[in-house]
């Protein structure tokens, strides 16, 4: 019987640039894949967390982490590879868009781990999507690579142009001085006005004000 609904296991259309196959074969080795790619991680989330969430929907054989080419820490995907496809299915009907460390995470069928893929494609080593992403992001690392080196440039100018005082022109101080002095005479002048007509009010004559 049709259906007008998508089925929530049916792959994504995207697909591997680095995939030496046709679409073709990738079809057959995605029908059979016990892989899933998860992204949209957060820096932060771990292997355990990953582990705990996943094995929900089947025992799992290996999770490899997505490293920073460079650095060599997590940069926000992960491959988790159960042992049988059904499982791998499961995940994607009842994990996929589901919550992990306050992120949705999105899992989608993978043609299979090689050596290599756990690291960024990213010039500066990371993911290609924070390469140019333009927003705040605490959990994958604050600003996208260009924007950071953008911002860093940013504040060189400003501590070029704008370089705090750290000496005191000379005669500025006695000049600060003298405004000082000039401003507690005015304080009392006004504050002695105030009072004489304060006296005035209350005795009737300044003259017994004491």
């Amino acid at each position: 019987m049709a259906s007008i609904v998508q089925s929530l296991s049916v792959p994504s259309a995207y697909k591997d640039q680095q995939y030496q196959g046709n679409s073709s074969q990738l079809a057959q080795d995605l029908a059979n894949s016990t892989t899933l790619y998860v992204g949209n991680l957060s820096f932060y989330t771990t292997e355990e967390q990953i582990y705990e969430l996943f094995s929900k929907c089947g025992e799992i054989k290996r999770i490899i982490m997505g490293l920073d080419r460079n650095q060599k820490t997590p940069c926000g995907f992960c491959f988790v590879e159960y042992y049988h496809h059904a499982d791998a299915l499961d995940c994607m009907k009842y994990i996929n868009s589901s919550k992990l460390d306050e992120r949705i995470v999105r899992s989608d069928l993978d043609h299979g781990y090689r050596e290599g893929r756990q690291f960024g494609r990213g010039r500066s080593g990371g993911q290609v999507r924070d390469e140019y992403r333009q927003e705040f992001d605490a959990g994958r690392g604050g600003w996208g690579h260009v924007r950071a080196r953008q911002e860093a440039e940013r504040e060189r100018e400003q501590k070029a142009n704008y370089e705090a005082i750290t000496t005191i022109p000379e005669g500025a101080n006695q000049d600060y001085k003298d405004q000082q002095e000039g401003n507690e005479k005015q304080e009392i002048c006004s504050l002695s006005s105030s009072l004489g007509q304060w006296g005035l009010y209350v005795f009737g004559s300044p003259s017994l004000w004491v």
